[in-house]
């Protein structure tokens, strides 16, 4: 099951919003930007809401035909979703806000490759025509390794995507068993293969701390991954979620969960084995060969960029102009302390397919709440996605009291003190075992 969607006021049902979004929400003066006024990124995430199986450790917003009921399928998806695209581009406009060329596009589920290469493609286009993509655009779509064969990603690829994240978890068959995963790990280096020939960078997968998993079956799954020559890795402890079908196992003893200390020694050796293959980390969980290979759109949210999520539990974003300038005395149009004032607004869809598709077709906008984000609430979220990455955080960007912290966190090895003295908050590898404790540290949480 699904996590609940958050509190929120109401939105208009016309979409629209607040107006003091408009008229420069494109610009962010402050960290990243290089003058006064720099341009933000602004990307599209598609949710494709179809699974064939629903695994027991998932809690996305995804649903097999068997749990979908009438009113919602998976043939009249696309129509449905291009729907919101429209209204999306309508809402922007209105807005007041520059026009943007779409920067990334990532199409997650899900299972988005259970949908025809035919509809994907739709789907992009629709993107294209609502706002255009840059010259430079990064179009990926996950997929499950049964769910494509080369055809589709040649379609794909032709359609303009540019980049396809496999869902491989595991190179273990009875690691893949307990995760409910279906497909046969041996045909992993057959799809890297056919999305590379198809001209699609690859990006894999991986799951480690699954019950039952040793260490052994960690670095077979690592070494297989690496086998393939893939030039992206993204390796994330399993988390059981509460109202998942593993927690109720987990409740009743039938899975062992592993050791705070065993997450630790499997998250050390992927690091060391994809270190020594020539990928870097760039975020906690992501490894890359190259700057290009890194994973865009994923970057646009740990940087604080715009975004508009189509489909149903999609999640938006966008900012307010000079959010997060680094003067909090300065006062906002109305006069109000920027402490006060607000900085972006974020709205999320209702979840049900049935529920989306009818709001869409009634006229209407499917979501279901928003919060306006104050000026002290951007700068936390900054901080607890920026300290991931590997260039760090600007330690201007804290609160004093989150500075003060930042000199036990180096006493501790969780930050790197050269760093620290050149103004940024940057992660050690202990540090990265400990990304939790160093935020609630610089961020007073």
């Amino acid at each position: 099951m699904s996590p609940a969607l958050p509190d929120g006021e109401p939105v208009p049902p016309d979409g629209s919003l607040p107006a003091w979004v408009a008229a420069g929400g494109a610009a962010v003066d402050g960290e990243g930007a290089s003058g006064p006024t720099a341009s933000r990124g602004f990307g599209v995430y598609l949710h494709v809401p179809f699974c064939s199986v629903r695994c027991g450790y998932c809690d996305f917003n995804t649903y097999t035909a068997s749990e979908l009921g009438g009113g919602a399928s998976q043939a009249s998806y696309a129509s449905t979703a291009l729907r919101e695209i429209d209204l999306a581009a309508r809402v922007l406009r209105d807005a007041g806000l520059p026009e943007r060329p779409v920067s990334t596009v990532f199409v997650g589920g899900g299972t988005p490759t259970l949908l025809p290469a035919d509809d994907l493609a739709r789907l992009l286009h629709g993107v294209r025509d609502a706002w255009g993509l840059a010259p430079d655009a990064e179009v990926t779509t996950e997929a499950n390794p049964d769910s494509v064969t080369p055809e589709s990603l040649a379609k794909l690829a032709e359609a303009g995507f540019t980049r396809v994240s496999f869902g491989m978890q595991s190179a273990v068959p009875h690691v893949l068993a307990t995760l409910e995963r279906t497909h046969d790990p041996r045909r992993i280096p057959d799809v890297v293969r056919w999305a590379r020939d198809a001209g699609l960078q690859v990006s894999l997968d991986l799951i480690y701390g699954t019950p039952g998993e040793s260490l052994d079956d960690w670095r077979a799954s690592l070494d297989a991954a690496l086998a393939t020559g893939v030039d992206h890795v993204s390796a994330y402890a399993l988390v059981v979620e509460a109202g998942t079908k593993m927690a109720a196992q987990v409740r009743r003893g039938e899975v062992a969960l592993p050791s705070e200390d065993d997450q630790a020694t499997k998250y050390e050796l992927a690091d060391e084995l994809l270190t020594a293959a020539g990928l870097t980390w760039y975020e906690v969980s992501n490894w890359a060969r190259t700057d290009d290979d890194r994973c865009r759109h994923n970057l646009a949210y740990w940087r604080g960029d715009d975004w508009w999520g189509i489909g149903p539990g999609a999640h938006s974003y966008v900012a307010a102009p000079g959010a997060l300038r680094a003067d909090p005395s300065v006062s906002d149009d109305t006069g109000a302390s920027v402490q006060d004032a607000r900085v972006g607004v974020r709205w999320w869809n209702v979840k049900h397919p049935r529920r989306y598709a009818a709001l869409l077709e009634a006229g209407t906008s499917p979501a279901a709440g928003r919060e306006l984000l104050t000026r002290d609430e951007g700068r936390l979220e900054q901080a607890m996605l920026g300290v991931r990455l590997h260039e760090g955080l600007e330690l201007a960007v804290l609160s004093p009291a989150g500075r003060r912290a930042v000199a036990g966190l180096v006493a501790n090895g969780l930050l790197d003190g050269r760093a620290a003295i050149a103004g940024r908050a940057v992660l050690t590898l202990r540090g990265r075992l400990l990304a939790d404790t160093v935020v609630r540290e610089i961020t007073d949480e």
